[in-house]
């Protein structure tokens, strides 16, 4: 569990090595279903032009300056498990800590990103065909050499590192948000924010129809496995949700909603031919929410969607 406290505390260990995001006003009818009243107002917070890409830098850096707080980082540096965000995030925050980085990822990894590890100065190690397999392997070996281990997000440090894009979003727009839309994988983000912004805006999670983690662990009332697919499966592939996560929505009365894949395309689509925004499948979630109806904010409601990422093939935005 976190709270606002530790947002705070990790918005002070981070600053100066993350950078502040922009935050842009949009036409809330532009994102408003045929017919529907939209939003009073509007705002895109443009976290995809985060270091490597994405969020996940501010919960790398968080959980590795955390572990300096309490003496030197390991000879044998860090260890994560993650051919994503996650990794390219801990491989950068290593890099500019000048500690060594081991990331284990699936045979199965894209190449690009593998590269992309590779160039940022970590070592890559490839196992089995799943995720599963791959983190398994990086918790071995970070037992085996004590290095630290980096959880992609179910980790207290890494959870209050991402809240602290709620803290800079509520600051930016005055405290004048009521509600904040962010897709959910594996709950990470949405932890961080709904800790840093419990009290002053509401948060709803936007999860594709093929990967619900959050949906399916409300509704058991724990963290359960789910099959994942479809779309945005490379950006929201966890399996289930975390521990951190769940506890915190519960706490703070985060709503989940579900959106289709085609209607995840076309709200990428919207964000390029609108907005010239390049995101990755999973971002376009939170957007989608709004444009299918899945959540209709109040007339009288200031709503901030969270643009999380753009690590992604821009190619097929150009195609008519």
């Amino acid at each position: 569990m976190i709270t606002r406290i530790d947002v705070q505390a990790a918005e002070a260990r981070i600053s100066g090595r993350i950078r502040r995001t922009p935050l842009i006003e949009a036409d809330p009818a532009a994102f408003a279903p045929a017919g529907a009243e939209p939003a009073r107002r509007m705002w895109l917070k443009l976290e995809q032009t985060q270091h490597t890409g994405s969020f996940k830098a501010r919960g790398a850096f968080n959980r590795l300056l955390s572990a300096a707080d309490e003496g030197p980082l390991p000879r044998a540096g860090v260890v994560a498990a993650s051919g994503g965000n996650a990794g390219l995030a801990v491989a950068y925050a290593a890099a500019r800590l000048g500690v060594p980085a081991e990331v284990y990822v699936p045979e199965t990894a894209p190449q690009i990103k593998v590269d992309r590890l590779r160039a940022l100065g970590a070592a890559v190690v490839q196992v089995g065909d799943r995720y599963a397999e791959a983190a398994e392997a990086a918790v071995d070996r970070s037992t085996e050499t004590g290095a630290l281990f980096c959880h992609p997000y179910d980790q207290p440090e890494i959870c209050a590192g991402q809240g602290t894009l709620g803290l800079e979003l509520l600051e930016q727009a005055g405290g004048q948000i009521d509600a904040v839309l962010l897709a959910v994988g594996g709950g990470g983000l949405m932890a961080g924010v709904a800790a840093a912004v419990e009290g002053h805006a509401a948060v709803v999670g936007a999860e594709p129809e093929t990967a619900p983690t959050l949906h399916e662990a409300l509704r058991a009332g724990k963290p359960v496995d789910v099959p994942v697919s479809g779309v945005a499966a490379d950006s929201l592939g966890a399996s289930r949700v975390g521990d951190i996560a769940l506890a915190v929505a519960a706490r703070t009365g985060v709503r989940d909603v579900l959106v289709p894949d085609s209607a995840i395309i076309a709200a990428r689509k919207l964000l390029w031919d609108e907005y010239r925004l390049v995101v990755e499948h999973g971002t376009a979630a939170a957007v989608a929410a709004l444009r299918t109806g899945a959540y209709r904010p109040g007339p009288a409601e200031r709503v901030a969607v969270v643009l999380c990422g753009a690590n992604t093939d821009p190619s097929d935005l150009a195609a008519p």
